[in-house]
């Protein structure tokens, strides 16, 4: 037999000397092993940290707080995420879509308003209800504003009711400031026969006017000359000459730069200001125009003194109509809306007129009361009227031949066809100029010791100022309505 088979004798000594050798050998194997875990946990914390990340000591250290939150994340799936936040944006859109038609609806509310009011007002029949509400105010509520030496002849509010400009027989022109009452800027009169070197007036001021904008200031005087002014500064621009008589009516077309002048010598002109230039001349009185307004409408409105007229002017149409009702001289006209206009003559009438009749639609006598004897009772001249465009309030101011002379406001009546006093402002002297604020918030009345047009006699205890008059609203009565129904 080949040895292959034969089992090799080994020496049993050898045999377990090899077991115990193996033994120790996984022995220090295992000490080995024991030894370098030991190293591996002696790193650093900051190793620690990086390594252990894993472990599961470090991740049963979660907060518990973050627990229920990241649950609840996994818990809710990628589909219902998507249908809560969907749920969620259309109900912020259907919010918004609310809000928005809410606020379209208040919009179109207020744009429609306002286009109405402006359809109306273009054709004469806006007449917001205003007298109603206004009481008379306290004595010591009006301010007077003094600062010319002379009496006021006439006088213009700022389209943003914070100036007054003034004018007066001393040929100054004065810019005061509403809310504190103190003059911003003084053009001072010239002497007569210094018009050459002056820059101003030179001669009484009858008349002024300001542009819509506020931009331009033009003043007329007794000796022919238009003089125009840049309202901000008062600085001096241009002068327009062409008038042979004093130019007695000034009126800027809203929203434009056209100027309409009229004069004693009866003629109406038509001057660009933004251009510098002339542009045509009007005839038809009969006598010398006292008084002379305009709106938006390519027209303007005239009072012929002693021929007794009022007349309308067609600028485009190079018409005019004519009208009649008062028995004496007009001295004053003031356009209420593009329809309607308020007159005052020295036989003491004041009279509401419409464009589309001859005749007045409604006549007072004897608007401001009578003086002298019993036997020769003479009226008040109504020397000055206002109108709060577009309103049923109108005033009328009387010159001053007694102490009891006043400003005298009044409601017109349904469509203008009737006056009835409101209330009485008493006031010394004569009421050459009246107009209200722009807010109808206050009017002011420019006041002297004679009459703008004269010095047929002379008030000495009068004084030559300005006065604000307060237009005071009453107070809503929660009440009111209860009592109604």
């Amino acid at each position: 037999m080949s040895s292959f088979f034969i089992k090799s004798k080994v020496n049993p000594k050898l045999s377990k000397q090899g077991k115990n050798t193996a033994a120790i050998k996984r022995k220090s194997d295992g000490d080995s092993g024991a030894k370098s875990k030991m190293r591996a946990k002696k790193p650093s914390s900051k190793y620690n940290e990086e390594i252990s990340s894993d472990s599961e000591p470090e991740s049963s250290k979660v907060p518990r707080k973050r627990q229920p939150k990241e649950d609840n994340d996994y818990a809710e799936t990628p589909q219902e995420k998507k249908l809560r936040l969907a749920k969620l944006y259309l109900e912020q859109l259907k919010d918004a879509e609310e809000r928005n038609a809410e606020d379209e609806d208040f919009e179109t509310d207020l744009v429609a308003g306002k286009l109405e009011e402006e359809v109306l007002e273009q054709k004469g029949k806006l007449q917001r209800l205003i007298a109603k509400d206004l009481i008379e105010p306290d004595a010591s509520e009006i301010r007077v504003l003094r600062g010319h030496k002379l009496p006021i002849t006439c006088l213009v509010i700022s389209p943003d009711d914070k100036h007054i400009f003034s004018a007066a027989k001393d040929c100054s022109i004065i810019k005061w400031d509403v809310e504190i009452g103190k003059k911003m800027h003084t053009i001072p009169g010239g002497r007569k026969g210094t018009e050459d070197r002056h820059v101003g007036h030179t001669a009484h001021i009858l008349c002024m006017t300001i542009s819509s904008d506020g931009k331009y200031l033009a003043t007329g005087d007794m000796n022919k000359l238009i003089m125009i002014w840049e309202a901000e500064t008062c600085q001096h621009l241009y002068k327009f000459t062409g008038h042979k008589g004093p130019v007695s009516g000034l009126s800027f077309r809203k929203g434009s730069h056209d100027l309409y002048s009229a004069s004693h010598d009866r003629s109406v002109k038509v001057w660009n200001v933004a251009e510098n230039a002339y542009v045509e001349t009007l005839f038809g009185h009969q006598d010398a125009i006292t008084g002379l307004d305009c709106l938006s409408r390519e027209r303007c409105v005239t009072a012929g003194g002693r021929d007794r007229s009022v007349r309308v002017w067609k600028i485009a149409e190079e018409s005019q109509l004519v009208f009649h009702g008062h028995e004496g001289s007009i001295d004053c006209i003031q356009l209420i809306n593009e329809e309607h206009m308020i007159t005052g003559a020295d036989d003491g009438s004041v009279a509401l007129w419409s464009v589309n009749k001859k005749k007045p639609l409604c006549i007072v006598k004897q608007a401001h009361g009578c003086h002298g004897d019993v036997e020769a009772k003479q009226p008040h001249w109504v020397a000055s009227v206002a109108a709060l465009q577009n309103s049923d309030t109108v005033a009328s101011g009387a010159s001053g031949c007694s102490h009891n002379s006043q400003v005298q406001l009044w409601k017109c009546g349904q469509n203008y066809r009737g006056l009835q006093r409101l209330f009485s402002v008493p006031v010394s002297g004569f009421i050459n100029s009246l107009k209200f604020s722009s807010s109808g918030q206050f009017l002011v009345a420019g006041v002297g010791q004679e009459h703008r047009l004269g010095r047929w006699w002379r008030l000495k205890e009068a004084k030559n100022g300005i006065y604000i008059i307060p237009l005071k609203r009453k107070s809503p009565n929660p009440e009111e309505p209860k009592v109604d129904e």
